[in-house]
């Protein structure tokens, strides 16, 4: 563990991994993805050469992560307009793939009403494709400026409101390199903090039931030289009271007008437990995860994943019982049911503050959203 005194260069930082990337091969343009249901024991990539093949890779993980799911969508506007596929359809079709992380139908529509406004002015097929195209690269850079915009306000954040010396930060789900254009979202703040010689350790969710703690960001933190140490989910309220959490950082699928956080399920009791041991709950995420059409956390749809997630482990996406998946380990009696919503909800009372790029909101209110957003 570097000294707390210690400024690592930036120089010194890993390339972060990238999770997706735009192709253009002489049989057509493709979208390449890092397999995220593969990590981290294989780096397997993934080809879409048309958008059933990445709506599949949305439902089923293989790409997955609020900021990067805007950009899958953006870029599979760009893939069908490029392949000639019918472009309003392919779409709707992705802006449906996850119904709770309102970036993904961000991407879709920007990318699509370029393509429209391509038209409008007289393009050909192959222009409307370049200007759907040239708004997905946009959108991508733009997601890797707001990451490295968080980063330092998240990282200033940590140096106002805890004492001077290391910190030991809890993080819940994957929030780096793997769901952005960039450093990622709370996962940049923490590597910020880590390069400057301030992290003392990072604690991580494992993340129930599809570990993207476990799988993910432990991938990310050994990859960037953190100090870090995995916790199952349900032992992180012994690590508050044995008081070995100085701070709590969180990403977001969608931030609802009142300031409420949907954000994946385990989110909410964390909060809890920040709010009873004294310890600021802080959630990173960029202004396009905002939703202002959304009133209050209690109208987010939350995602309700398969009940196999939660009774089987080792089965391949998309497979329903053990005996299709051909392989899964059965966790709980054949035939039980399961409870498993991808998400849940933090009221924004139990938010310490929200790092945008733009800034930092604090305290949490509907008021102040709206002022950050506009700005």
């Amino acid at each position: 563990m570097a000294d707390p005194q210690t400024v690592i260069p930036e120089d010194a930082a890993p390339t972060p991994v990238r999770a997706l990337r735009w192709e253009e091969p002489p049989e057509g343009p493709v979208l390449v993805l890092l397999d995220q249901t593969r990590l981290p024991a294989h780096e397997v990539e993934l080809v879409c050469t048309d958008v059933p093949v990445l709506v599949e890779a949305i439902r089923t993980l293989a790409v997955r992560g609020a900021p990067l799911l805007g950009l899958a969508g953006a870029y599979g506007v760009a893939l069908a307009a490029a392949r000639g596929f019918d472009v309003d359809q392919a779409a709707e079709s992705l802006a449906q793939a996850r119904p709770t992380a309102v970036n993904l139908g961000y991407g879709v529509r920007r990318a699509l009403a370029a393509y429209h406004d391509a038209v409008k002015n007289g393009a050909d097929v192959a222009g409307a494709a370049s200007a759907a195209l040239t708004e997905a690269r946009a959108l991508h850079r733009e997601d890797a400026e707001a990451s490295a915009l968080m980063a330092e306000h998240g990282r200033a954040l940590l140096a106002e409101l805890l004492p001077a010396g290391g910190y030991r930060l809890l993080t819940h789900c994957n929030t780096g390199a793997l769901v952005s254009g960039g450093e990622g979202t709370a996962f940049a703040v923490a590597a910020a903090t880590h390069r400057n010689g301030r992290l003392r350790r990072l604690w991580v969710d494992e993340t129930r039931p599809l570990l993207q703690g476990a799988r993910l960001t432990t991938y990310e933190a050994a990859r960037a030289g953190m100090s870090y140490t995995l916790l199952s989910d349900n032992a992180a309220g012994s690590l508050f009271a044995a008081g070995e959490v100085d701070a709590v950082l969180i990403g977001a699928d969608r931030i609802a007008a009142d300031g409420a956080v949907a954000n994946k399920v385990g989110s909410y009791p964390l909060a809890v437990l920040a709010r009873y041991h004294h310890v600021p709950f802080i959630v990173v995420a960029p202004t396009s995860t905002v939703d202002l059409a959304t009133a209050e956390g209690s109208s987010i749809e939350i995602e309700q994943r398969p009940g196999h997630e939660v009774t089987e482990i080792g089965a391949p996406q998309g497979q329903t019982a053990v005996a299709e998946a051909g392989g899964g380990i059965l966790l709980a009696a054949l035939g039980t049911q399961a409870y498993n919503p991808a998400f849940d909800v933090v009221p924004p009372e139990l938010v310490t503050a929200i790092v945008t790029e733009r800034g930092v909101l604090s305290p949490v209110t509907g008021g102040g959203l709206r002022e950050l957003c506009a700005q």
